[in-house]
């Protein structure tokens, strides 16, 4: 072989070992791809970055509350936005036999419940054994009398027949409602929000008093000469509340309140939901939807 034959082989030679180099070089840098990007992935799924409170499907709560219709579950309908925005998913659940609303708050079928005033809990709670916690006061619904047949309570005439509900609290108040309008007397000393007609010490009327379930007494009104009814029960029967011949102030002592179990008075979702319905924007719906039906109470 001559010598210039010689020095081309050998400037062929390093020329291939030169393009093998580099070929195994890029492939080294492919095998090394997978694992960048695994390590990538696992970056972007640690548990501090998953748990940001910026990830709002991760602590949006739900807050089950068992409510009457009218007003309190379109109260709480009026609020679930403004909740919402603030991680709380509020589920309203609507009990058309009231009685059942506090069974199932005891049973833990529900959060909270909200349909009672402080005088009804206090006239059941000792005799069912519930642990229950007021948390807020949202609204008055004042009672009022009610009647198809008179105009007026100067045209109420002796003898005639009054319905009154007939659980022991709101019995209380529609007989303190009918003292105040000057209509009976109560024996004095009655401290425990319950009263029943035996408690009547005067009815120079001689009123007869004709004890039923809240529930019956809108549609009972053709057979009564009037009725002392709740406000709920009057806006469900789609009364006029402004066609009340006489109904409680705005000082009563029955506002509707939310109650919770003992213990879960503190709860974050609890106390965004009492703010949000004791907040000016729920004062102002509450005034505007029902006028002198329903009055708040803060």
């Amino acid at each position: 072989m001559s010598k210039k034959s010689l020095v081309v082989l050998i400037a062929l030679f390093v020329a291939i070992s030169t393009v093998i180099a580099g070929c195994g070089s890029k492939n080294n840098n492919n095998e090394a791809s997978p694992s960048a990007s695994q390590s990538a992935s696992t970056e972007s799924a640690s548990p501090s970055e998953s748990a940001s409170p910026s990830a709002s499907p991760a602590t949006e709560v739900t807050l089950k509350i068992g409510a009457a219709a009218v007003p309190h579950a379109v109260i709480l309908e009026h609020v679930k936005p403004a909740l919402k925005e603030q991680g709380v998913n509020l589920d309203v659940v609507v009990f058309d036999d009231e009685g059942q609303l506090n069974p199932a708050l005891q049973e833990k079928q529900i959060d909270a419940n909200y349909f009672q005033h402080v005088p009804y809990l206090d006239s059941v709670k000792g005799e069912k054994g519930y642990d229950f916690v007021v948390t807020t006061k949202v609204h008055v619904e004042p009672i009022g009398f009610y009647s198809d047949k008179l105009k007026s309570k100067d045209e109420i005439k002796e003898g005639a027949k009054i319905g009154i509900p007939n659980n022991p609290s709101n019995e209380y108040r529609a007989l303190a409602l009918l003292e105040q309008q000057g209509l009976i007397k109560l024996k004095e000393g009655i401290t425990t929000y319950e009263a029943t007609p035996k408690d009547i010490v005067e009815n120079p009327l001689k009123l007869k008093f004709i004890e039923a379930d809240s529930a019956t007494l809108p549609r009972s009104l053709p057979d009564l000469d009037g009725a002392i009814i709740n406000t709920n029960l009057v806006l469900e029967a789609k009364l006029d509340p402004n066609s009340a011949l006489f109904r409680e102030d705005a000082n009563s002592p029955y506002a509707n309140v939310i109650v919770v179990r003992k213990g879960d008075e503190n709860g974050d979702a609890i106390k965004k939901l009492d703010a949000a319905l004791t907040s000016p924007d729920v004062k102002k719906f509450i005034e505007d939807t029902y006028g002198v039906a329903v009055v708040p109470a803060f």
